[in-house]
């Protein structure tokens, strides 16, 4: 039986001798390992579920004119789509599906070569979501579905009735109504035949997958940190203050000089 640990403190943190920190790191690993092989077995079962075929005409705004979803491929077998925040009349996208977005250019060059083709996908017509894209200096393609049944057939956007009723159909279950717009991840593949496939979709916290900050913050003492709520902290990138400026190490120059 496992045993729920309390969020540590960094203040009064224990402090411990060598050996005993070896000891303590070498059991955590242990759980590390079980986690990594947990997430290499739940990797195989998402790879293993039945796939969808897409059967509906969707068809989008791109830069490049109107293009299909089997077009959004761009030759490749595999297509990953980030279902982005950003509805008609909006001024700019949702912070936190910014925060997804500034993790993607860096890694489109490696989705490539992996036989993936990385797209974003909002519901804003090209004209609000181009000006946005520009400021946020992003170089990976971002469509619109504007007109298109396709962020409410994926559960992304809601209709009005729907809204009116107050209950929506979203992360496979039924919830209240809480926004016009909500974030996810969808997967599809593409065969020889040019068939299209829907293999997967993730929402709420499945969409941490695009989150590569969070995994280098869980790795630091004070882990997330969100005291006012989750997200909360996050800001466009040209909206944060400036960082504070790191403190100077007084105790441990003091000491130096001294020896």
């Amino acid at each position: 039986m496992s045993t729920l640990i309390a969020e540590p403190s960094t203040v009064n943190h224990p402090v411990v001798s060598m050996d005993r920190w070896i000891a303590d790191r070498k059991a955590l690993l242990a759980r590390e390992k079980e986690l990594t092989h947990l997430r290499d077995q739940v990797a195989r079962e998402r790879r293993a579920l039945p796939w969808v075929r897409i059967e509906k005409n969707y068809v989008f705004d791109t830069s490049e004119g109107r293009r299909t979803l089997a077009e959004l491929f761009e030759g490749r077998r595999q297509l990953l789509v980030q279902h982005f925040m950003f509805g008609p009349g909006w001024k700019q996208g949702c912070p936190s599906c910014s925060f997804m977005a500034d993790h993607t250019d860096g890694m489109n060059v490696h989705l490539a070569h992996r036989d993936i083709t990385f797209v974003a996908i909002s519901r804003a017509p090209l004209a609000e979501i181009e000006p946005f894209r520009q400021r946020m200096g992003w170089q990976f393609k971002w469509v619109s579905s504007h007109g298109s049944d396709f962020n409410y057939d994926f559960h992304v956007s809601f209709t009005p009735d729907e809204r009116a009723k107050g209950e929506v159909y979203y992360n496979y279950g039924t919830q209240p109504f809480e926004s016009e717009e909500l974030p996810g991840i969808s997967v599809f593949y593409k065969n020889d035949a040019g068939e299209v496939f829907h293999t997967y979709s993730a929402y709420r916290r499945g969409v941490e997958a695009m989150m590569g900050t969070y995994n280098l913050v869980d790795l630091t003492p004070k882990g997330r940190d969100e005291i006012d709520g989750p997200m909360a902290w996050v800001r466009y990138h040209d909206r944060y203050e400036p960082a504070p400026p790191a403190k100077p190490a007084a105790a441990a120059s003091l000491v130096a000089a001294h020896t």
